[in-house]
C-alpha cells in the first residue's frame, strides 16, 4: 500500500487557522491515512505480510511559516508509520515513510514561483520529478518483507531544505 493523502490551505498564520481548515487538512493527511492503513494491516494479516509505505513530508521536521495544520499532519503520520511497524512485526507487515520535497505536482506549482521562506522572503524553489518520486517507493516496495526503509527523504537536490530551520 502507498498510503497517499495530501491537501493543504495556503500559508496561515496560527490564529487565523480556523478549525474548519484545521479539520479537513488533517482530517485528510491523517485519518484518512489511519483508515487506509487500517483496513490494508487487517488484510496484510489474512494474507501473510505486506508493506505499508507511508506519505510524509520534509515539513514534518523542517515546517514552512504559516503551516500549522500540514505539519503537524505530517508529523503525526511518522508516529502512524512508526506504530504500524512495530504492530506489523509479528504479522510479517514492515510499514515505512518517505517524506518528499518538493516533488511536480499541480498542489507544488507555486513552489515554482515563490514559498514563503523562514526569514519572511517570498522565494522560488527547484522541483524534483514525479518519475524521481516514484523510483523512490518503487524502491521501498520491491524490498522483501524481511528488509525495511523505516524513513526515507527524497528532494531535488537544489531544494534550500538543509539550512532552512
Amino acid at each position: 500500500l502507498f498510503n497517499n493523502a495530501g491537501v493543504n490551505v495556503g500559508p496561515t498564520p496560527t490564529d487565523q487557522m480556523s478549525l474548519d481548515d484545521w479539520r479537513w487538512v488533517v482530517g485528510t493527511n491523517l485519518d484518512a491515512a489511519f483508515h487506509v492503513a487500517r483496513e490494508a494491516f487487517k488484510l496484510m494479516m489474512t494474507h501473510g505480510g505486506g508493506r505499508i509505505v507511508g506519505n510524509g513530508s520534509v515539513s514534518a521536521a523542517t515546517p514552512r511559516p504559516g503551516s500549522i495544520a500540514y505539519t503537524a499532519s505530517k508529523h503525526a503520520m511518522t508516529g502512524l508509520t512508526k506504530s504500524l511497524a512495530l504492530d506489523g512485526r509479528p504479522h510479517n507487515i514492515a510499514a515505512g515513510q518517505i517524506d518528499f520535497g518538493n516533488v511536480v505536482s499541480a498542489i507544488s506549482a507555486k513552489m515554482a514561483t515563490g514559498m514563503p521562506q523562514a526569514d519572511g522572503s517570498v522565494a522560488s524553489e527547484p522541483r524534483m520529478s514525479a518519475d524521481d518520486a516514484a523510483d523512490a517507493v518503487f524502491y521501498m516496495a520491491q524490498l522483501p518483507l524481511s528488509a525495511n526503509v523505516l524513513s526515507m527523504t527524497v528532494m531535488a537536490t537544489k531544494m534550500p531544505l538543509v539550512g532552512r530551520g
